[in-house]
């Protein structure tokens, strides 16, 4: 399973940036999908994530970090086998490394979690 992060870069204050992430390879079913993020000098830490569960409103289960609710939205596309991740009113405080992570069934395979390479977001004051 492989994840290939994009969408990453440098924005003011106030600003959005929209973070995509697409798994390939031999898949057989992917269950959560989410964001991660990691400031330096600080542990990594979950943003938000979504189920393959549908919830009212035909969207998956998702969570939220306390300081994404409300700013960040999770989405994703079952049939891309990609998780989104759209940010607004950005403040210098979410500049981290931003890594997708699945936890999928690859083909002939075993559960696991499978982690793309991450996105730097850098937010300027």
């Amino acid at each position: 399973v492989r994840l290939v992060e994009s969408g990453g870069g440098l924005v003011q204050a106030g600003g959005s940036l929209r973070l995509s992430c697409t798994a390939s390879g031999n898949i057989a079913m992917i269950n959560i999908m989410g964001w991660y993020r990691q400031a330096p000098g600080k542990q990594r830490e979950s943003v938000a994530t979504i189920s393959n569960i549908v919830a009212s409103g035909g969207v998956g289960v998702t969570t939220y970090s306390d300081s994404a609710k409300g700013r960040f939205t999770v989405s994703r596309d079952r049939a891309k086998n990609a998780v989104y991740l759209e940010m607004n009113h950005l403040t210098p405080e979410d500049t981290a490394v931003y890594y997708c992570k699945v936890y999928a069934l690859p083909t002939g395979g075993g559960w696991g979690d499978y982690w793309g390479q991450g996105t730097q977001v850098t937010v300027s004051s």
